[in-house]
Order: C-alpha cells, then structure tokens, then sequence
C-alpha cells in the first residue's frame, strides 16, 4: 500500500461534499445525497450514489445539461468543423476484409466503400467473380446504429445465422437465413450475449441470459448465462436448455461442436483469469461430461474438435503458452500432446489456424509486435512469413480450402490484404487501402524500452514525421491500457493519422497487465500489483519529457474501459504530469464496480472490495472517484466520455467521476463529460459517431494545449 486509509478516508469525504464548485464553468449541481456504507469497518462516502439509477427523472435532467454544457464549450472551438471534415475524410476511405470460403463454397468478404457507417458482407462464387450483397446491416436502422457482430453458416450451408447489437449494447440477437436465396426466415433469438452459432444437425448452441428487468436492461447484474439448444423453425420458448451451472451464476458458458458431431465443448469464464472447459463426446441428449480444465486459472482457447479430439491453444504449464491436442475420452493432461510448444526465446504465442489440411499457420507476440509462422499439422517449423515492418497480423485460413489470406496493418500502414502461397512462402497483394494525404515514408516509428519506478523495462512505440525534432513545443498523445492479458499491438487508426499529420507524437505504452511477455506480465498488473500499471504509465510520460521530446504543458494522455480507470488514477497521482486527459468509458468506481451488469468478471484483475479489507483498501486507494484531490492542486483539462447503451462499463462510472470532479478544487481547466446517445462501450459505432467523437477529443485537446492544427 503506497497510501494509507485514513488519509483516502480524508480524501474521500473532501472531494465528494456536494455544491461546491472552483471552476470557471456553471456546471451542473448532481443529484447528491448523504449515502455512506462500510467494508470491512472502512466508511465510504458514496454522495453521488443517486447517478446510478440511469433512468431516474433527476439523473436524464443531469446529463441532459452536462451535455449543453459540453457542447456549448466545443461548438465554440473555431477549428472544430475544420477538424470534423479532415476527421470525416480520412475514415471515409474504401476498406476492405479478408475473403473466406464457408460451407456453401462460396467466397464472402466485408467491404465499406466509405460511404456506409456499417461494412457490408459480400459473397461470389469465386474469387474472380462479380460479388453479391448478402447482408447490409445498413438496412437495419435508419442512422447505422446496428451492427453485425457475427455470421455464422451452417456445416451443410443452408442456413446462416447473425448476431446482431443494437446501439452497442452487448446485448445479441440472432437470426436466420436461408443461405441460398438470402431470405430471412423466422427463428428469433433475444436476450443472448457473449455468444455465437455453434451449429450442430438442423439448430445451432447458443448463450443467452434470462429477460433483464424493465428499464434495468443495462444497469443490473448479468447471473446465469445459460446454454441453450435452437432448432430451425421453432420459437424460442421452445429452445432447449443444454447446460447450466446453478452453483455458479456468475460464470460466462459457451458452447463449441465439432463440425463431424463427434463431440462438444463447454468453455466456463467469469471467475478466474482463463478458461475450464469440459468435454462430452455426443451433443445429443448430453449426459457425461468429462473435465479437460477443471478450473480457470489459465487461457484456453478451442481451435477445433474433430475425431473425438480438441485442439488448443493452451496457458497451463506454458506462461507464454502452447497448442496442444487432448483425446476427449481421455483429457487428463498427462496425456494431452504438445504440437507447438512453448516459444523458448520469449515469444508469446498468441493464434493458430489451420491452413488447408496439412498446414498450420501460428502467430507469435514478440515484444509488442506480430511474427507468424508455417508449421505441418504435426509442429513442424516450415518458415516464417515475413511482414515489412512492426505491425499486427490476422489470417483467414482453414482445413477446407487451400486458399490463405493475411491482413497487416502498422501505425501508418493502413489494413492490408495479402494472398499467400504455401509451396514457395511468398504474398502477393490482394487489397489494399489508400488513405487520403498518407505516405508512409514521411513517418517513422521507432521502439524504445524505458525503466519503471522498480527498475522494469517497458516497451513503447513511438510514431512520428522524419522530420520531427526533439522539442518540448512537441504535443504528445500517450495511450495505454494495462489489463485483463490484453497486448497493445502496432495497428492503423485513421483518426490517430490527424494527430501525426498535424505533428504531433503517437506514444504507444505496453504496460504490466498486458498480454504481451505472457501471464507473469499480466499477473504483474493485477490486484495488489496494480499500481505497477500506473507507475509504468506515469514512467512513460517522464521518458519523453526528460528525452526533451515535450513538456506537461504539450502532453495529452487517453486510454478507454480499464484503460479510463488508468488515465483516471494516474491524474489523481501525477496531475502536474499532463495538460490534458481523456479518460473513456472508465472503471471508476473502483469498490462497486463489481455490482453492475457483467462488472463482476473483472475480479480476477482487479479483486474486489468484498475479498479482503487489505484488497478493500488497496483498491480504495487508486479509485479514481475517491482520490481527487479537493485542496486547490490544478489538474488537467479533462474531457470524459460515456455512452448511455454502454453495459459493459454502465455510465455511472463516469456519472459519478464526472460530478466529483466538478465538485472538486482542482483549479480552472475545464472538467466535462460528453455523453453519447444510442451507442455503447465502443463496438459496432458507426462511423459517423466516431468522427463525431474524435472530433470533440482532437477539439478539446488542441484548445487545451493551445494550438490551432494546420488542417489540410
């Protein structure tokens, strides 16, 4: 603990009396009362407990007016509409996805010339031959607001089943077609979630919650996620239950069958960092179910089953992980057999697919960046496939089909498509994307490794003009995230482009928590090593201040979800570090989080308040609502963003940070919140949301650190 209770506990209370403002801004008075609750003896002042209740009359009154507040203050800013055309170029280009051939034989492949805020699914006969629409999800609303989620086909490639999600929620749909002429049928699933199609005979698996209650759609905690079986042509009252875990409400299920019917697989989540997973060698009338992992303290991730066997991608005794085959009749894994084992030299394996019958292709995470790999289906290394640069790789091969396609994408190499051939190791280019102004060659991006406070070394990428100096007039764009075994890889954002365009300095952090060196990594970033994140954060910032890159004055820090928790909690210890900080759809109530919809799943991550007082004043300590400073010390201009369909991190979060924030005495920068409408914690936007809200960010920013960018 680097801070002790009683002084959170003078914190908490200062930063959170209601009324009071130190602003140069009319913000609006919160809904606030006198709440206060105990953990484990420690009180807790909780004034803006009234902002949870989403639909309360006194809450939508609140963001109703922090809302014309916010935008009073950007629709002021003179270069915004400059900023918001240049934006709506750049992520106005013609994009394309990687073709894969499903069982109906035919090719289907997403596109977006630009002009749809939703990529469309195409399919042909072959590769050379005039596509075909086969499902627009710009039909589905009038503003872009429904995103398809997920297509998945039948083994005989009849039908086709969709997930669909409505204005980001991570609430799913399904529905059916009929594969050949594209007709929608009637089967109708609702209330599923975190699930696909897993088809088995005539009917697929699926993961649905019980029907939420009435206006708490969003808000309430998520219990029982059950496996249910759907057969075509019949309502879902009728769907079967096919697994269920009373004893364990909490826990996530997913279902996935093999393509012969020899067998299917319950993957459990929710309660550790990883996956169990259980076996049954029939998916009809399942009665034996045979333990594979019996817990879930490692990752597990099913590549196929097929004869009887699974084939995963494994953490148990490999940190950095191994692909392995279990014989589902006997899954004890003494018996399991290793066909890529774990990388000695540090690489991290991350993917593995099929390619055609005889082939696999894995993907390696080596130091932040993708390497991938040939192998026979036995493990044998045939050859690396070479990419130009540090970039991010993703496949689209299979057992099927000999065909094998790669997309790479870079900071400034925007996604694009290769076909590769196995026999002599070459890519040819199939689709590429061309982005208005960018020539890659002016920019550069380089890797650097800087110690943290206990003498870590993190690595970073920074990105940049060739031309561009060591000079503290640099602005600086810091983005991290820290978590849940998630690495940060190098990858293309149109919006990103504006900021290098207009000289400014990407900086890219691979911090603790991440994924990126393996589970020690991630572990090194969890619960009572969370402030290892923080520190590792903060320590980046100081790199490029002290290498005369920039100054407070010019730096900009952003991260989202975990990552607003980390923008959140690193103000509150270094706010003299930046100038501005853009913490989106943050975890920022760190001793309630676990309370709402699926918040209880980040546990293994975070710990939770109910574990332990010592876990309850750890977390208390970096929470971001109850550590903001209320004595006068000036934070950052500070920008937070929400959404009100976000039930992944719900909007009190950043309700209640918001309005401490505002209560607070950190000086004049403003503190705002921008609350979106029909949109969720970030998937399935639309691209006319996102120019709008990186608009309102890019806008912000500049006005805050003082220069008009020269917009092309």
């Amino acid at each position: 603990m680097r801070t002790e209770p009683f002084i959170v506990m003078a914190t908490i209370f200062a930063a959170t009396a209601c009324g009071n403002r130190h602003s140069n801004l009319e913000y609006p008075d919160a809904p606030c009362d006198s709440t206060t609750y105990e953990v484990f003896g420690i009180k807790v002042n909780d004034a803006y407990r009234p902002l949870e209740n989403d639909t309360a009359d006194a809450t939508t009154k609140w963001v109703k007016a922090e809302n014309a507040l916010t935008r009073s203050y950007l629709d002021k800013i003179p270069f915004r509409d400059k900023i918001h055309n240049r934006l709506d170029i750049l992520n106005r280009v013609h994009r394309s996805g990687m073709p894969y051939k499903d069982n109906d034989g035919k090719y289907y492949y997403f596109e977006n010339d630009g002009k749809h805020n939703q990529s469309i699914l195409y399919r042909m006969d072959t590769l050379d031959s005039e596509p075909e629409i086969f499902i627009d999800p710009n039909t589905l609303s009038e503003d872009g607001t429904v995103a398809l989620t997920g297509v998945y086909q039948s083994n005989d490639g009849k039908y086709t089943a969709y997930t669909i999600s409505r204005s980001g929620s991570d609430w799913t749909e399904i529905y059916v077609l009929d594969t050949a002429s594209g007709k929608l049928l009637d089967d109708h699933i609702k209330w599923a979630k975190f699930t696909d199609a897993a088809w088995f005979d005539d009917g697929f698996f699926y993961s649905a919650y019980p029907a939420p209650e009435t206006g708490k759609e969003f808000s309430n905690a998520n219990e029982n996620h059950n496996v249910y079986y759907h057969k075509i042509g019949t309502p879902q009252s009728e769907d079967v239950l096919a697994f269920s875990d009373t004893t364990h409400p909490l826990h996530f299920h997913q279902a996935a069958v093999a393509e012969d019917g020899s067998g299917i697989a319950i993957i459990g989540a929710g309660e550790g960092i990883g996956e169990s997973v259980m076996f049954a060698n029939q998916c009809k009338g399942i009665k034996d179910w045979k333990i594979v992992v019996p817990s879930q303290d490692n990752n597990n991730n099913i590549i196929d089953i097929a004869d009887g066997k699974i084939y995963m991608l494994t953490s148990v005794d490999a940190g950095r992980n191994r692909f392995v085959v279990v014989d589902g009749n006997k899954p004890d894994k003494n018996n399991w057999k290793t066909i890529i084992p774990e990388d000695p030299d540090g690489g991290v394996l991350t993917s593995v697919q099929f390619a055609g019958p005889d082939n696999l292709i894995a993907v390696f995470d080596k130091d932040a960046s993708n390497h991938a790999y040939l192998y026979t289906k036995e493990g044998k290394l045939i050859h690396e496939i070479e990419f130009p640069t540090y970039g991010t790789a993703s496949f689209s091969a299979g057992k099927k089909s000999d065909d094998i396609f790669y997309s790479f994408s870079s900071f400034v190499y925007p996604s694009t498509i290769y076909k590769y051939n196995i026999s002599d190791n070459t890519s040819k280019l199939y689709k590429a994307t061309t982005v208005d102004g960018l020539n890659p060659d002016d920019y550069i991006t380089e890797q650097v490794f800087y110690k943290s406070a206990d003498g870590t070394e993190i690595p970073m990428f920074v990105v940049r003009k060739k031309d561009l100096k060591a000079d503290k007039s640099n602005p600086v764009y810091l983005y991290g995230y820290g978590g849940f075994n998630i690495s940060l890889n190098p990858s293309f954002s149109a919006n990103r482009l504006f900021w290098l365009e207009n000289n400014g300095i990407y900086v890219q952090t691979n911090l603790r928590g991440g994924g990126e060196y393996g589970e020690s990594w991630h572990l090194a970033g969890t619960k009572m090593n969370k402030e290892n994140v923080f520190d590792d954060f903060i320590a980046a910032a100081e790199y490029m201040i002290d290498k005369g890159w920039t100054t407070p004055d010019m730096l900009t820090i952003e991260g989202g979800s975990n990552g607003g928790l980390l923008v959140g909690a690193t103000v509150n210890k270094r706010p003299d570090l930046f100038k501005v900080a853009i913490p989106r759809v943050g975890v920022m109530d760190m001793m309630r989080y676990h309370l709402f919809t699926i918040g209880w799943n980040w546990a293994a991550d975070y710990g939770t308040a109910d574990d332990s007082k010592e876990m309850a004043e750890y977390l208390l300590a970096y929470s971001p609502i109850h550590n903001i400073k209320n004595d006068g010390t000036p934070y950052p201009a500070i920008l937070v963003t929400t959404a009100d369909h976000d039930d992944r991190v719900v909007p009190a979060h950043s309700f209640k940070y918001a309005a401490t924030l505002q209560a607070a005495n950190t000086g004049n920068a403003p503190k705002l919140i921008r609350i979106d409408s029909k949109a969720g914690h970030g998937s399935g936007k639309p691209i006319a949301k996102v120019v709008d809200e990186y608009t309102d960010i890019y806008s912000f920013i500049y006005n805050n650190i003082g220069i008009t960018p020269d917009i092309k």
